[in-house]
């Protein structure tokens, strides 16, 4: 009995030791694929690099040639041109990754600037490019500056601040139009007057007058 114990602590231990080479295993193996996949890339980078040298030199061989034979080039002549071309080719295909990297940090700092300089609410004024129009109202959310007739205007310095526009309602005058769609109020009036013939025939008028002080609240609201 002892003995088939000890066998199975043994075998306890094999196993554990076994499960620690097969995690170790995994590991190594998802270090080397993560490298060959890097690996990859690079490849394909160098290829594109080298097709593009390769076109370049083609290039620069066929114009030294055509010199040579058609328009009388001496041959040291032409075995310069074919040297600048692939000084000039090797050149390019070694600054290309610089110029990228440079491009992408002026982008960059250009987006940082503008986003700095025209704080809008939900995105810049430009964002991805495109110009945010404010004709049916939006939200500055800090201080601003904005161009305006004989110098620069500054909105938002005071905490956000709500652009509305104008509309000219019916009467004529400018100001800002309520929503639409708001809920109908029912006016009840008692009137108690010793003429009733005489309110009767005045009710038109009557009616007009109320009409038009309703509608005076209506705005002011």
């Amino acid at each position: 009995m002892a003995s088939i114990e000890s066998d199975l602590e043994g075998l306890d231990v094999t196993i554990g030791d076994l499960e620690a080479s097969i995690g170790a295993t995994q590991a190594v193996s998802a270090a080397f694929q993560a490298e060959l996949q890097s690996m990859q890339v690079t490849m394909s980078t160098a290829g594109r690099q080298v097709d593009g040298l390769t076109r370049s030199v083609g290039w620069g061989l066929r114009r030294a040639f055509d010199g040579l034979v058609f328009d009388g080039m001496r041959l040291s002549d032409a075995l310069k041109t074919l040297g600048r071309s692939m000084v000039d080719s090797a050149l390019t295909q070694a600054l290309k990754p610089v110029q990228n990297a440079l491009g992408g940090m002026i982008a960059g700092g250009i987006s940082n600037l503008i986003g700095g300089v025209l704080p809008f609410k939900d995105g810049a004024s430009f964002s991805g490019g495109k110009v945010t129009p404010f004709a049916r109202g939006g939200v500055v959310s800090s201080a601003t500056n904005f161009p305006m007739r004989g110098g620069i205007g500054l909105m938002g310095e005071a905490g956000p601040e709500a652009i509305m526009p104008l509309s000219r309602g019916a009467d004529g005058s400018l100001g800002v139009r309520a929503q639409a769609g708001g809920r109908a109020v029912n006016v009840t009036m008692n009137i108690s007057t010793p003429d009733a013939e005489g309110f009767r025939r005045s009710r038109t008028q009557i009616a007009a007058q109320m009409n038009r002080a309703i509608a005076r609240g209506t705005r002011n609201n």
